[in-house]
């Protein structure tokens, strides 16, 4: 019969009792965040998006993005956050959609074509922050177009309705 070691075996699982912490710290690093994301209108199956599903969906990264502001200097920020038409294909988006309406939880809305959408994302993070932390007033979410000035843009966007 073998002899154990049990200061070796102690020290092993201790150290994969860190390891563990630290991968499930990392996960948990988004902010716990009651916000719904719905997508409705000319799509086969309307959906709605928790935070934490819109968290756990795979990331792309805007970087160097022309902030292009209506008042105040333009800024070049970076975001990251989900593809927009990732989520309006998981909504069954039809293909001859006119437009998008964008509406805000404060009310706001604003109707956005196509062609603006181009590399859209629902931004979780502004630079490496989230969003829902650092700028709260302008979050959790919001909606990010690459190619169009901030002023198209959706801060707080709590529904994205799909335009026939």
């Amino acid at each position: 019969m073998k002899k154990v070691n049990k200061s070796g075996f102690t020290i092993v699982c201790f150290a994969m009792l860190i390891v563990l912490s630290s991968a499930l710290t990392a996960c948990s690093s988004a902010p716990n965040v009651e916000w719904e994301l719905s997508i409705t209108g000319a799509v086969s199956n309307p959906t709605v998006f928790t935070y934490r599903e819109l968290v756990d969906l795979p990331q792309v990264e805007l970087n160097e993005v022309l902030m292009e502001k209506s008042r105040g200097e333009d800024e070049i920020r970076s975001f990251s956050g989900v593809d927009l038409a990732l989520l309006l294909e998981q909504a069954g988006v039809q293909d001859n959609f006119s437009s998008i309406t964008a509406k805000a939880a404060d009310g706001y809305a604003i109707e956005i074509t196509p062609d603006e959408m181009v590399g859209g994302i629902i931004a979780l993070k502004d630079h490496e922050d989230w969003i829902a932390k650092s700028d709260p007033k302008a979050g959790p979410i919001r909606l990010v177009f690459p190619a169009t000035p901030a002023n198209r843009w959706v801060f707080q966007v709590n529904e994205i309705v799909v335009n026939p």
